[in-house]
């Protein structure tokens, strides 16, 4: 794992380049390189910076040049041992062990027709020294970010857009419909970037620049296609077998590898496995404040955790959460950088820091399974309102009634199935897309148009055109699969993903996430929807794959939650900054947010009848992310910026 960084035909690259490796040197803390070359009437340069994981001599340092190729690359490859013998076969002599020397030799054979057979996380830039061309690759499901911008022929990239934003932010302009985006899911998806004039490379495709200014793009994995091959496929397969060799290949490293274990089904799998294969295997696991727990209803994870690391030998690491909110809020704001409001990546942060305090540099996440398997109680949550809706009117409006006046909290304590009942009521009655839209995100139509200044009403309709396009592009029939493919483009990438990758390496620590991977991914769109919720149970077929490995205590437990006690921190830590906000903050002056709406939200989330405590950190922390975009921008537009 490592932070990449270049630009190609841009004025003073070297220095540029230089300059933004040296901004994500938290991603590489172990070494650094740039490369310089003649890219026809032009320049390219490509720097490095230096997580040592697999093969920890110089012979794996980067950018990495053989024979007119060189390669900037972030990731792990973990078909590298099958790809090196084939290469090997075909005459290749190779002059380390490193994974790097396999891309780029696998790169060399084949070019972008051999994209699809990496199975990793990846993204790398290589240019051909013959040719002067640049290419850009991003992995197959978007694990590793990749941000670019272009002006002209030219092109500057790097791993993170803080980089570019700190270098090119006198030029870059807040793009008001991702920020729109970010308050509709508390994120912004991986379609749109926060500044109109950079982007993401999309995931599974490539970008190849050349000195003459052309521009060619491709794809190389479609995961809807994926979905939809899975979908016609009519054999059998093992489930487990097909999750042990992700995990198996997902533990390659020369260094010590650890697991995230918060003693859910997903977790506790994982760090199962991985204990058979390395015994002794540390895990590090988080709890938090008693009164905060309490407020928060939140359920006793610590004691599964407990449970799994004793039957399987594990060296289990507690960590309680109880943050310096205040601090922590503007730190990982700009860490992750774009406005993300999932707390959950405060918790991945301060699991890694302590990790990495311990020497641990590697770390495996269940993250991906809820989202392949149908574990979300949004998606259980959507099934029960398909039979809501045939209950009859005068039922339901009675129920409706008496759940609309209850309140979500009292001074002292949350109370969670109030919450999930008025949350459910939002949407059960809406059409299939609008309702799977709503029962995740953070407002409707209406409320978001009136939290926001009233010219952006046309950002509010492009931002949920999109997702009701992405949602509806498939030949799926299988309502389960359809809301699984969704999260999948949507949900996975655009947050979880992204703040596990920017929080990790903000520690310094790679993730690696085995439940993400193109064959798990591949095996989990071959099981039908009434496979993965049966009856009111989600996650069905993992939960009957895992029962080969796992107690059925642990895989049958109530599903846990990787988040943190908000409500208790509203309460008490941030409410004299949520009150700054709300009156003078940056957003209300500049006009993009209602000052009345932002108070009404305060007012009812003070009141217990709303809980609206996800909403108000989003705000902050895109409060917090536009006074670093406006300071970026003063600060390089001034005189010796960029």
């Amino acid at each position: 794992m490592c932070g990449i960084a270049g630009a190609y035909f841009w004025p003073d690259g070297g220095p540029l380049t230089d300059r933004l490796t040296k901004i994500i040197a938290h991603r590489g803390p172990d070494g650094s390189g740039r490369y310089d070359h003649r890219a026809g009437d032009g320049e390219v340069h490509l720097g490095h910076r230096r997580l040592s994981i697999v093969d920890l001599t110089e012979t794996g340092a980067q950018p990495m040049v053989k024979d007119g190729l060189a390669l900037t690359y972030n990731g792990e490859l973990y078909n590298s041992p099958e790809l090196r013998k084939e290469l090997e076969a075909a005459g290749v002599r190779f002059r380390g062990t490193s994974d790097t020397e396999v891309l780029l030799e696998a790169w060399r054979k084949w070019g972008t027709e051999g994209l699809h057979r990496l199975r990793g996380m990846f993204a790398f830039g290589v240019f051909d020294e013959r040719t002067g061309a640049l290419t850009l690759v991003r992995d197959q499901l978007g694990i590793k970010p990749l941000f670019l911008v272009r002006r002209g022929k030219g092109v500057a990239f790097a791993s993170e857009l803080k980089a570019l934003a700190a270098e090119l932010g006198g030029s870059l302009t807040v793009d008001d419909t991702a920020l729109v985006a970010s308050l509709l899911y508390y994120w912004v998806p991986d379609g749109r970037c926060a500044f109109t004039e950079a982007e993401k490379l999309p995931p599974g495709s490539w970008a190849r620049f050349r000195p003459n200014g052309d521009v060619e793009r491709g794809t190389f994995w479609s995961l809807r296609q994926v979905a939809e091959e899975g979908a016609a496929f009519e054999g059998e397969f093992d489930l487990n077998a097909v999750i042990e060799d992700s995990t198996r290949k997902h533990l390659m490293a020369d260094v010590p590898v650890a697991t995230f274990l918060s003693g859910g089904l997903d977790s506790s799998y994982l760090t199962a496995i991985a204990a058979r294969e390395q015994p002794g295997i540390s895990a590090y696991t988080i709890g938090f404040r008693a009164e905060d727990a309490k407020f928060e209803a939140m359920p006793d994870d610590l004691m599964y955790a407990k449970k799994v690391a004793a039957k399987f030998g594990v060296d289990l690491h507690e960590i309680e959460i109880a943050p310096q909110v205040l601090d922590l809020l503007p730190r990982m704001t700009y860490h992750l950088d774009e406005p993300i409001g999932d707390p959950a990546a405060i918790n991945s942060y301060l699991i890694c820091t302590a990790a990495r305090e311990a020497g641990v540099k590697v770390m495996l996440s269940g993250m991906g399974a809820d989202e392949l398997f149908a574990g979300y109680r949004k998606h259980l949550a959507n099934k029960i309102a398909v039979r809501y809706q045939r209950v009859p009117g005068l039922v339901r409006r009675p129920i409706e009634s008496v759940v609309d006046r209850l309140p979500v909290a009292t001074s002292k304590r949350g109370f969670r199935s109030v919450r999930f009942a008025k949350r459910f009521l939002s949407f059960a009655e809406l059409p299939e897309e609008t309702a799977f839209r709503r029962s995740y995100t953070m407002y409707d139509q209406a409320e978001l148009v009136g939290l926001l200044n009233p010219d952006l009403a046309g950002a509010v309709d492009d931002v949920i055109t999109e997702h009701a396009d992405t949602y509806h592009d498939n030949t799926l029939t299988d309502f389960v699969n359809r809301m699984c493919l969704a999260d999948s483009r949507l949900f996975l990438p655009g947050l979880n993903l992204a703040y596990t990758d920017r929080s990790s390496m903000a520690a310094s620590t790679e993730v690696r996430t085995p439940f993400v991977d193109i064959e798990v991914v591949k095996a989990a769109f071959r099981i039908p929807g009434d496979k993965k919720i049966v009856k009111r149970q989600g996650k069905m077929a993992l939960k009957e794959a895992a029962l080969s490995i796992l107690p059925a205590e642990i895989v049958h437990r109530p599903k846990g939650l990787f988040s943190a006690p908000l409500r208790a921190w509203m309460s008490r830590d941030l409410a004299p900054l949520v009150r700054e906000v709300t009156n003078e903050g940056e957003l209300v002056k500049a006009g993009f947010l209602r000052r009345e709406a932002l108070q009404r939200l305060v007012d009812e989330d003070a009141s217990g009848q709303q809980d609206r405590s996800k909403h108000l950190w989003h705000i902050l922390t895109l409060e917090y992310w536009y006074r670093g975009a406006l300071a970026a921008r003063s600060t390089s537009a001034r005189p010796g910026g960029s």
